[in-house]
């Protein structure tokens, strides 16, 4: 059985439009939703490009502009217009690419697997889009792989299956290597070995000036830190070296649960975060409630992994003597696994927003209710797909990067954490400014209400985040300056804040 997953719940049809931009006029670009212009520094840059890379640009009309600027991206809404693409095969060609947006002043962006999903994060309207679809080579080695950053994570787990090892990457198929990585990375196994950031032994970057450098404990040390969950603030990353692990099979569960099972399902949820193992066994889930609101039904799922092949899996026992509508344990590998679960590009129109609290299952029940009764108020938006998710953040996992002796910028405490988040769907552009704001406010008032209680967290995490919302505010205070102060002395022309502007930046 194949499940199309969006943020976790699973989905049984998929249909997708796509439209192409034209070919590109003189200053401008045309597209189905309008004029796109075009300034002279970015006609440099792609005049400069096609100079020296004539088979890696591709303009506006030609071939594959429209799967590099839009088939490659989850959410519709990142469908943009850029002045041309950039399809580096080397790690050479990015920096001679950079040095070329530097030299011209030109705005670009650099996608890796596209799943960032709010506009501009990944993808630029009348700017250079650098893609790094082509740099998708890996090497296995004893314990660990290199890997470009045009892979996507269901590449990584095939290419460990034969070797009988893990990497600590992304849950479901299509999500790529960079984004998820240099962000933090959910993984099922965080609970053990900790985050994706916290499982890379060194970093092939770009700076802003063209220059590369390898970023590793004893190798640009400051660097390396700021790239665990500093996002794109300071290169292109153009090689991930990550630890792999011995996990030859893993153990499956499926469950579905109806809505009077859900005081017990968040029950199940906050004790799995809050358990604290020096030693855990590797395991970890995807946690979701999908409403239909034309049937007004609303069910749960839960799709878990555990290492090993304990039968029913021991770390989902609590989900377990829940009375289900579905429950499907299986052993199978991480690769079969993940080539189970897909999550659909081009889609749907997709909204995150969220925010982390101390565990506590009444307040996350009445969060849900809140959230269910509130999507009434936006039930006639057209194609209108609402899902609550829950992701769990374990002492343990936290633990990792606390003895490491390297860390990483988040910086949290080891103590247990729940993340609660909406993730809205919908089908045209007409609604997009009012579902933003209704996921905007409806997010900051319970926000506002777990404050009041003393269990709210400020940790925002990238990977859930809305544009509109500022993650370095959880961060400790120290952590952001020190932050800045390697962006200054890596990328003293801001190259990475001044002309590459999509993702989470660091403010001035």
């Amino acid at each position: 059985m194949k499940l199309l997953l969006f943020t976790g719940v699973s989905l049984w049809s998929l249909a997708s439009a796509r439209s192409s931009a034209s070919v590109v006029q003189t200053g401008s670009i045309s597209t189905p939703a309008g004029t796109v212009e075009i300034t002279k520094e970015e006609q440099c840059a792609c005049r400069e490009l096609r100079a020296s890379f004539a088979k890696n640009v591709i303009l506006p009309g030609q071939a594959n502009y429209t799967e590099q600027t839009k088939d490659y991206y989850w959410d519709v809404r990142a469908d943009l217009s850029p002045a041309c693409v950039f399809v580096p095969e080397t790690a050479d060609a990015v920096a001679s690419a950079i040095e070329i947006f530097s030299s011209c002043n030109a705005q670009f962006a650099v996608r890796g697997g596209g799943h960032m999903n709010y506009p501009g994060s990944n993808n630029i309207d009348g700017g250079v889009l650098v893609a790094l679809s082509s740099l998708n080579s890996y090497t296995v080695n004893k314990d660990s792989i290199d890997v470009g950053p045009g892979l996507n994570w269901y590449n990584v787990y095939t290419a460990l299956e034969s070797h009988g090892r893990v990497a600590i990457g992304g849950r479901m198929k299509t999500i790529g290597v960079p984004g998820l990585t240099l962000i933090g990375g959910f993984h099922y196994f965080n609970n053990k070995y900790g985050y994706a950031m916290d499982n890379v032994l060194s970093y092939d970057v770009v700076l802003g000036n063209g220059t590369q450098v390898t970023a590793a404990k004893d190798s640009h040390p400051d660097l390396f830190w700021a790239l665990k969950g500093g996002a794109n603030n300071y290169g292109v990353v153009t090689k991930f070296t990550l630890k792999t692990y011995s996990v030859p099979k893993v153990t499956s569960t499926i469950q579905m649960f109806n809505e009077s099972a859900f005081p017990q399902f968040f029950d199940a949820m906050c004790h799995s975060a809050m358990v604290d193992e020096e030693d855990p066994t590797a395991a970890g889930m995807i946690a979701t409630v999908s409403y239909n609101v034309t049937t007004k039904v609303a069910s749960a799922s839960l799709l878990g992994v555990q290492e090993g092949v304990s039968m029913p899996p021991s770390k989902f026992a609590n989900f377990s003597s829940i009375p289900a509508t579905m429950r499907i344990n299986n052993v199978t590998t991480m690769g079969q696994w993940s080539s189970e679960l897909d999550s659909p590009k081009q889609m749907f129109r997709v909204m995150f927003s969220h925010k982390t609290m101390k565990p506590d299952s009444e307040t996350i029940l009445s969060i849900y209710k809140a959230w269910k009764a509130a999507v009434e108020q936006i039930s006639d938006v057209e194609g209108l797909y609402p899902t609550f998710v829950l992701n769990e953040i374990t002492p343990s996992s936290l633990r990792v990067a606390n003895t490491n002796g390297v860390g990483n910028v988040w910086g949290l405490k080891a103590e247990p954490l729940m993340i609660w988040q909406f993730s809205t769907g919908w089908a045209l552009s007409q609604d997009d400014l009012r579902v933003e704001a209704w996921s905007q406010q409806l997010t900051e008032r319970l926000h506002a209400i777990n404050q009041e209680k003393g269990i709210a967290s400020e940790f925002v995490y990238m990977g859930d985040a809305g544009g509109w919302q500022d993650p370095f505010v959880g961060f400790p205070a120290e952590n952001v300056n020190r932050m800045r102060d390697i962006r200054a002395a890596y990328d003293p022309s801001k190259t990475f804040s001044r002309l590459n502007w999509g993702g989470f930046k660091l403010g001035m």
